[in-house]
């Protein structure tokens, strides 16, 4: 628990030492991170399509926010609930395919709600909704300071990955590790193995909608770069190199990578040539990611 500890005074203190709109970001990543690791690292299914959820649950809470003038909480719980009722009917397209034919079926559907968001009126397209009211969080936080929406963006974000903590060490999570490991197992001991996936993509579905409608408040903007598919590849490289199937694992890479547009924006494209230098590194050194390889050391030594 000593660590837990420290990481958690380490977050409370980091906003006085880093520039706090950075730190924003790599939660709200972090949290988009973990919620796509709940489908691929805990239950075996890779989705492409993430970004859907990521990005029109930011478009749904902006839309809310500046033109229906709602409070941030149910600006947030409405992007929640779309992203949870997009998660439901992708899901139940998507988990009767396995393998590649699921992740293509995300694809696609993800593909479509792309062009709607180029094309819907309450979009904006190309444009995107910007100068989005923050305003004030239960009638009395005022998120336009910068260090109270700071604190408000990690309260969300240890919310969201405890969720995700509880799940994956709960009998539910049990059954989605027997499902990954060998699915046709889990079906001969009587699980419905279907419900269980569908289950896990919704919940999947909405904290990466909780992600992205807390990004919409950070940046007060709703874009299409967050429904484009680069975002769904984006959490993908995220995970494998945090470490896939641990729950910190996928912050820690959404850490790295965000770190690495921020510090390193003025190279141009050639960040994403140093991105798929690492990413070809992780996979061929660390295979089990930067907490996965961090853990495995970790229990060599508690052995010997």
């Amino acid at each position: 628990m000593m660590w837990i500890a420290a990481i958690a005074a380490l977050a409370l203190a980091a906003p006085y030492a880093v520039y706090p709109i950075f730190l924003m970001k790599a939660l709200c990543f972090g949290l988009f991170a973990v919620a796509f690791n709940l489908l691929l690292g805990y239950t075996g299914l890779l989705s492409f399509g993430h970004a859907a959820f990521f990005g029109f649950a930011a478009y749904v809470t902006g839309h809310a926010m500046k033109e229906w003038g709602v409070t941030p909480e149910l600006g947030i719980l409405a992007g929640v609930a779309v992203a949870a009722a997009m998660g439901l009917v992708f899901g139940l397209l998507a988990i009767r395919r396995l393998g590649i034919y699921f992740a293509m079926v995300t694809l696609a559907l993800a593909q479509m709600v792309y062009f709607y968001c180029l094309q819907a009126p309450f979009t904006h397209g190309e444009d995107g909704i910007q100068a989005i009211p923050r305003g004030k969080l239960f009638g009395v936080l005022p998120l336009d300071d910068m260090y109270v929406l700071y604190y408000v963006v990690l309260a969300i974000f240890a919310i969201g990955v405890w969720i995700v903590w509880r799940a994956v060490h709960s009998p539910f999570g049990q059954v989605l590790h027997a499902i990954r490991e060998n699915e046709p197992r889990a079906v001969s001991l009587g699980y419905k193995t279907e419900r269980f996936k569908l289950a896990a993509f919704v919940l999947s579905a909405s904290l990466a909608g909780l992600a992205g409608a807390t990004k919409t408040l950070v940046f007060q903007l709703a874009s299409l770069t967050d429904v484009n598919w680069h975002t769904s590849g984006e959490v993908v490289l995220m995970t494998l190199l945090g470490g896939m199937g641990t729950v910190l694992g996928p912050v820690a890479g959404a850490f790295v990578i965000t770190t690495i547009e921020n510090y390193l924006a003025d190279i141009g494209a050639w960040v994403t040539i140093i991105q798929g230098i690492i990413f070809v590194l992780v996979v061929t050194l660390f295979r089990r990611g930067i907490i996965g390889e961090a853990l495995a050391f970790v229990e060599r030594r508690r052995r010997q």
